[in-house]
């Protein structure tokens, strides 16, 4: 059976993506391993009627949509291959199963990398996040710090001190702020502390302490980090796509690639901002672009 479509990703991406493309009468396939990047999240925020949700409740609300409809199709499985031939797609899984479409959504999203600090992972979604959007109202009026090793420190220190005003950041031995930074962020009463960080302290995935190398402690209680990105597949690399500056897949407004028939949503194309709602959104728009060309190719 010749697919309208294959969507390879079941976040708020892959999933909003499916629910327009079902409801245009379009047969497809939703693959999803179901390991979303924000496993380590209690709480989502920022998404209308469904503020605070546990991730796992939206995606089983997501799931419960979309089996309404009798042409989407869901399968747990790892897509491990995409091979273009002619003017459609062969799709292999690690089950060893094979499906043809004429077209591909990628919303695989991403993998962030953490910076290698000792216990780091055990605040990470909990008292430690990265993106003040999402987190900083629970955060707010706190003493926090800003962990980051790169030049995005300036602008994430800057946002959170939208919510605290008590601010420490911390570059773990690196010098990522230029002299009219430090000037910058001094004026505000922001310490900066570029020496390295030994370990982050703490219970039950509350911060509460960060060591350096050279002896100095510091009591915080939550921030942010900034993460390393990554794609989560390698698919759109092997189809050749187009990648942008942050690392994304590089799209059109309607979610093209650089590649006829392949289209990317969700994080996996716009890295930053992290929010679910701003990945469904892309997710619809990516399944309009699809449903646009199909017709336009059927006329």
């Amino acid at each position: 059976m010749l697919l309208d479509c294959v969507v390879i990703g079941g976040g708020p991406a892959g999933a909003n993506a499916s629910l327009v493309l079902g409801r245009a009468k379009k047969e497809i396939i939703l693959f999803d391993e179901d390991r979303p990047r924000n496993a380590v999240t209690h709480e989502s925020h920022g998404f209308i009627t469904r503020d605070g949700i546990k991730p796992s409740e939206f995606k089983r609300i997501a799931m419960e949509d979309l089996k309404k409809y009798p042409n989407i199709s869901i399968r747990n499985e790892r897509v491990s291959d995409v091979k273009r031939e002619n003017n459609s797609f062969f799709i292999h899984t690690e089950d060893g199963n094979s499906y043809q479409s004429k077209k591909i959504i990628l919303s695989t999203g991403l993998i962030d990398i953490m910076p290698r600090i000792e216990g780091i992972h055990n605040f990470y979604g909990t008292s430690l996040f990265s993106c003040p959007f999402c987190d900083g109202w629970e955060l707010k009026d706190l003493p926090l710090v800003v962990i980051s090793e790169n030049q995005r420190a300036f602008h994430m220190t800057k946002m959170l001190s939208n919510w605290s005003k008590d601010l420490v950041v911390c570059t773990n031995g690196n010098q990522v702020f230029s002299a009219e930074q430090k000037e910058l962020l001094a004026k505000k009463n922001i310490k900066v502390m570029e020496q390295e960080i030994i370990q982050l302290l703490g219970n039950e995935g509350q911060l509460k302490k960060i060591l350096f190398k050279n002896g100095e402690e510091i009591l915080r209680e939550g921030g942010l980090v900034t993460t390393g990105l990554k794609q989560a597949s390698s698919i759109a690399e092997s189809l050749g796509c187009h990648m942008n500056e942050n690392g994304g897949i590089q799209t059109d407004t309607l979610g093209r690639t650089n590649i006829e028939g392949v289209y990317a949503a969700g994080d996996t194309s716009k890295p930053t901002p992290s929010q679910l709602i701003i990945a469904a959104s892309e997710g619809t728009k990516a399944a309009m672009g699809v449903i646009s060309d199909l017709i336009d190719e059927d006329f």
